[in-house]
């Protein structure tokens, strides 16, 4: 079977080489790739990257009878997505979309329609409602954090297992109130979240939109792919039902309560909002919520055990507004301006290893152009974050750590971490909150040390749906301990 595949791709690729040849187009189309498996490519970020030298930061390839547009540059992405948003808003609904966007209801993968918006705009509100005074529960849960990496005595910890049980369990209060713990719901849900997206990410899903006629034939990806899909939507059902049975009208203890409460409020119809919506709504909160926020922490520490005089120069900064260890003053989202390292360092981290390094697909609604060349209808157009991050047109030394770049925001580039238009990342401003208190407080309590003398985390990012970082231990010296050795050695 696997022969017979290769054989017919390279048919397809000879029988598109010689009707390019054969036609001459009166467009202007961005350079064609040529090939089908791009897609599938390792390192897929770094790949798209690559092709950059041979044709230019926006190139085309196929993937079946598709068109796939790829921007490499954030001159392209900001075109598409801010200046002519209209035309770059749509969603491809590829056969593995359609089977994880349960009915089209996805806030992230559904099409850009008018029954959308009405989506996005009840999210966004559900959002706001929950993060109202949210910041002293965070402060409190951060506070639990930090309890728990002094229970380790320094002894060397897994930092990303510790920071996801933080995230996750904001997560958990803010979809479900004090109802359901981290402990009752997350593991298990986390397992079925991360088994879903490496089924998504997979190949031997991937090559069912490049040749649908393998959708006929047993395929292990698929068959792991719809088993989480069926797993994860019984997990969610499970404490909608718990909602639906206990809700108060005018009480609203989380924001489940809020979006059932506010569907009820407009009726049923084909074109209004159901259950399905938010039932999505949450996974998509899980989804985008949970992991992205514990990766980017995790890669912030790891850069800082490569750099100590970075973390040094952070305390410093910290100690001065503050003062030091866990007698001083508790840091204050709304007071970040005066921490400008501490966001010059979380900038700099985004733009190295961002969120979402190839965002979620956009598709063209219309015919339209980009950087001078024509991008037809229903092309699907992957905007290449990490590329965008790393063009040495734009950033000096684009691979190094350099906080000190952002420290004059007027001469320094802005990056694109949580995408840009009418799409970005709903999450942004409490991903943001989140990153800034958690790091302003473990640095602030802490000095990270690596696990051993000579023991470094890599920095090689593993490359998905999100960027990972791989596992590795940190210890935690509490700064208390810490000052109390340098004022003895002093003594003696």
């Amino acid at each position: 079977m696997l022969l017979s595949v290769v054989v017919l791709l390279i048919l397809l690729a000879a029988l598109g080489w010689l009707w390019m040849q054969l036609t001459v187009s009166p467009h202007h189309f961005p350079p064609l790739v040529p090939g089908f498996l791009h897609l599938i490519q390792d390192d897929l970020p770094c790949y798209l990257l690559k092709l950059t030298q041979k044709y230019g930061p926006l190139y085309r390839f196929h993937l079946g009878i598709r068109d796939v547009v790829v921007l490499n540059s954030k001159t392209a992405i900001e075109e598409a997505f801010v200046k002519k948003w209209m035309y770059f808003s749509g969603r491809p609904q590829t056969f593995a979309i359609r089977l994880v966007n349960k009915d089209g209801q996805d806030l992230s993968l559904g099409d850009y329609t008018p029954l959308w918006k009405a989506h996005r705009k009840l999210a966004r509100f559900a959002l706001l409602y929950a993060q109202n005074n949210l910041e002293p529960l965070i402060e409190q849960m951060i506070q639990d954090l930090c309890k728990s990496l002094l229970a380790h005595n320094g002894t060397p910890v897994n930092i990303y297992e510790e920071f996801l049980k933080f995230t996750c369990s904001i997560i958990c209060f803010l979809s479900f109130g004090e109802k359901v713990s981290y402990s009752a719901l997350f593991p298990s849900f986390n397992d079925c979240i991360e088994e879903l997206l490496l089924a998504f990410d997979s190949w031997q899903v991937h090559i069912l939109d490049i040749l649908p006629f393998l959708r006929f034939f047993p395929n292990p990806g698929l068959r792991k792919l719809k088993k989480m899909i069926e797993k994860r939507d019984r997990i969610v059902q499970k404490q909608l039902r718990w909602h639906k049975e206990t809700l108060v009208e005018g009480q609203t203890r989380d924001l489940t309560d809020y979006m059932l409460q506010k569907i009820r409020e407009q009726g049923e119809g084909p074109d209004e909002l159901s259950e399905g919506h938010v039932h999505m709504t949450l996974v998509d909160l899980f989804i985008g919520g949970t992991e992205t926020t514990a990766s980017t922490l995790t890669w912030i520490v790891a850069f800082l055990l490569h750099h100590p005089e970075i973390q040094r120069r952070l305390q410093e900064e910290l100690d001065q507004e503050l003062g030091p260890g866990f007698s001083g003053n508790p840091p204050n989202y709304g007071d970040r301006a005066r921490f400008p390292l501490l966001n010059a360092t979380i900038a700099e981290v985004l733009r190295l290893r961002p969120v979402a390094p190839l965002a979620i697909p956009h598709c063209t609604k219309q015919t339209s152009s980009l950087c001078g060349f024509d991008i037809p209808k229903n092309s699907i157009i992957i905007a290449n974050i990490y590329a965008a991050h790393h063009d040495d047109s734009v950033w000096a030394q684009p691979y190094d750590f350099r906080p000190d770049r952002f420290l004059e925001p007027e001469l320094s580039p802005v990056g694109i971490p949580f995408g840009c238009g009418p799409r970005t990342c709903l999450g942004e401003r409490l991903a943001r909150l989140e990153v800034f208190l958690v790091l302003a407080h473990v640095l602030q309590a802490f000095t990270l040390l690596p696990e051993g003398s000579h023991t470094l985390p890599s920095l090689k990012p593993v490359f998905g749906t999100n960027t990972k970082i791989l596992d590795f231990l940190v210890r935690l010296q509490p700064r208390e301990a810490e000052a109390r050795v340098t004022t003895s050695g002093s003594s003696l």
